[in-house]
C-alpha cells in the first residue's frame, strides 16, 4: 500500500520508492527470491485472531538485518525507523496519519524489538527451508551440472553467554551439565583439540572449549560460478560432525532433485553410512581414511589375518550398528583344519582369528578406495567449497549470534544461507548475461 501525506501525494511517494538507493536495493535483492512459495503458506494458516503483518514482511527484514550485518535487533529496528520508504517496500500494515511526512506513523506501524525477537524464533522452519530450496533451483537453472559433487563440513558458533567471555568469572565454566540461562539450548563442545609436547617428551592433550552450536553445511562448486549452499543444519554443539551428514545429504537430494553422485569431506565423516550413498549411485565419497582402521584387505575385499594370511567368509548376520556384516575366520581351521601351527594367541585358544567385515557397498568401499587415484584428489579438492561458504557466513555474522535460544539460531543461519544464494544467484545471471551479450555480438561480426 503506498500512503499519502500532506506534503506528498501517492504518485510523489511513489516516484521517491523508484528512486530511493535503499529501497531500490532491497527492492532488487528481493526480487531475486519467489515469495508465491510464502503466500502459499499463509494460504494454510489459520485467520482467526488480529489481522497480522505479511510474513513475508518479516522475512523481508530479518533477510535486510543480515546484508546491513546487524548483530541486533535494535540496531535493524532502528534502521527501518530512519527509513520510511523501506517500511513501505518491506510491505508492513502501515498505521496511516496524513500529518506524517510520508503518510503514516512510522513507530506505530513497526513491531517492536521484543516482538521481532519472538518472531524470529517462532518462524515456521519448514517455510525457511522451502526459501533455501527454491533458490537452488533458481541456480540449478544458470548453472549446467550444480550439484554433480558436494561437500559437506559443521561450522562452530558461539553462544551469546558469560560462560564464552574468558574475562568474565563463571564458577565451574565447562560443566557440561549445566543449563545456561543465557541460552539453554546450547551446548558445551570441543572446538579444537591439540597435542602439546611436554619438557619430558611426552604429549598433553590440550582441548578447547566453548559453549555453542554446530552449522552443518553442503556446498558445490563450479569454477566459473563460485561457491552454492545446498542445504543445512544447525544443532547443539556436543553433537559429532558426522551426525550432520543425514539431514544434510537428504536436504541436498531433495533440492537437487536428485542424488548427488559424488562426495566430499574430511576424516570427521569416514563412516560407512557416507561412502553407502554415493557407491549406489556410481560415484565415490573422498573422505580420508581414519587412522583406527589397521586391517589390510586384499584388491577383492578379502582381509587378511594379522599373519598376512587370507581369511575365509563364513556367513552374513546383521550388524548392531545398522550394516550387513560378513565374519571372516582363520584359513587354518576353515572350512577345515590343515593341520598347520600358528602362534597367535587365539589360535593357541582354539578358535583362531574372526574379523567382522561391513558388507554394505559402502562399507567395502570405505576399505578398498584408492585414495591416490586422480578421481579421489579431483573430488577431494572441492570440499574447500564449505570453507569458502563458512568464510561467507561469518563475514554475515553467523559466528556469534545476538540471540538466546536454539531457535533462533537456526533460523539466523537459515536465512544466512539464503542470503548467499541470492548473491550467488546475482553473480550467476550476470556471467550468463555477459556470455549471451558476447555470443550475439560474434554473430552480428559474421
Amino acid at each position: 500500500m503506498i500512503p499519502a501525506s500532506t506534503r506528498f501525494d501517492q504518485t510523489i511517494i511513489a516516484a521517491l520508492l523508484d528512486c530511493d538507493p535503499v529501497v531500490t536495493e532491497a527492492r532488487t535483492f528481493f526480487s531475486l527470491l519467489d515469495w508465491s512459495i510464502v503466500e502459499r503458506w499463509e494460504a494454510k494458516q489459520s485467520s482467526r485472531g488480529r489481522p497480522a503483518h505479511p510474513e513475508a514482511a518479516y522475512l523481508k527484514a530479518f533477510l535486510l538485518r543480515i546484508r546491513q550485518r546487524f548483530q541486533y535487533t535494535t540496531q535493524l529496528y532502528a534502521f527501518l525507523i530512519q527509513h520510511p520508504l523501506l517500511v513501505i517496500e518491506l510491505g508492513f500494515h502501515l498505521v496511516l496519519d496524513p500529518a506524517q511526512p510520508y503518510g503514516f506513523d512510522v513507530q506505530r506501524s513497526l513491531p517492536g524489538c521484543y516482538w521481532l525477537n519472538q518472531k524470529l524464533r517462532r518462524l515456521d522452519r519448514g517455510l525457511l527451508s522451502a526459501l533455501l530450496a527454491d533458490t537452488v533451483h533458481a541456480l540449478q537453472d544458470e548453472i549446467p551440472g550444480l550439484g554433480e559433487v558436494v561437500s559437506f563440513d559443521v561450522k562452530h558458533l558461539y553462544a551469546w553467554v558469560k560462560e564464552n567471555n574468558e574475562r568474565a568469572y563463571v564458577p565451574e565454566r565447562y560443566d557440561k551439565t549445566k543449563r545456561l540461562t543465557g541460552d539453554p539450548d546450547c551446548r558445551l563442545g570441543v572446538k579444537r583439540s591439540t597435542n602439546k609436547e611436554l619438557a619430558d617428551g611426552t604429549t598433553e592433550e590440550k582441548k578447547e572449549l566453548l559453549w555453542g552450536y554446530g552449522s552443518g553445511v553442503a556446498a558445490a562448486t563450479t569454477p566459473d560460478y563460485g561457491d552454492v549452499v545446498l542445504a543445512e543444519f544447525t544443532q547443539p554443539f556436543n553433537e559429532g560432525d558426522v551426525t550432520y551428514f543425514r539431514p544434510l545429504y537428504q536436504q541436498a537430494a531433495v533440492a537437487l532433485q536428485q542424488f548427488p553422485r559424488h562426495l566430499a569431506a574430511d576424516a570427521a565423516y569416514d563412516a560407512w553410512y557416507v561412502y553407502d550413498a554415493p557407491a549406489r549411485h556410481g560415484g565415490i565419497a573422498a573422505v580420508p581414511l581414519n587412522a583406527r582402521t589397521k586391517t589390510v584387505f586384499d584388491p577383492d575385499g578379502v582381509p587378511r589375518c594379522a599373519k598376512g594370511l587370507r581369511m575365509v567368509p563364513t556367513f552374513h548376520y546383521a550388524h548392531t550398528n545398522g550394516y550387513r556384516a560378513l565374519r571372516y575366520r582363520c584359513p587354518l581351521l576353515l572350512p577345515q583344519a590343515t593341520g598347520q601351527h600358528c602362534d597367535h594367541e587365539q589360535f593357541l585358544k582354539g578358535k583362531g582369528c574372526q574379523k567382522e567385515i561391513n558388507d554394505e557397498p559402502g562399507g567395502r568401499a570405505r576399505v578398498l578406495m584408492d585414495r591416490t587415484s586422480p578421481l579421489y584428489h579431483a573430488v577431494y579438492t572441492q570440499r574447500t567449497a564449505c570453507e569458502r561458504i563458512n568464510s561467507q557466513a561469518k563475514e554475515l555474522g553467523i559466528e556469534h549470534p545476538k540471540v538466546h535460544n536454539g531457535r533462533s539460531v537456526a533460523n539466523l543461519n537459515t536465512l544466512i544461507y539464503v542470503v548467499i544464494n541470492v548473491h550467488a544467484l546475482q553473480r550467476a545471471r550476470s556471467i550468463n548475461e555477459g556470455l549471451l551479450s558476447t555470443q550475439k555480438g560474434v554473430l552480428q561480426m559474421n
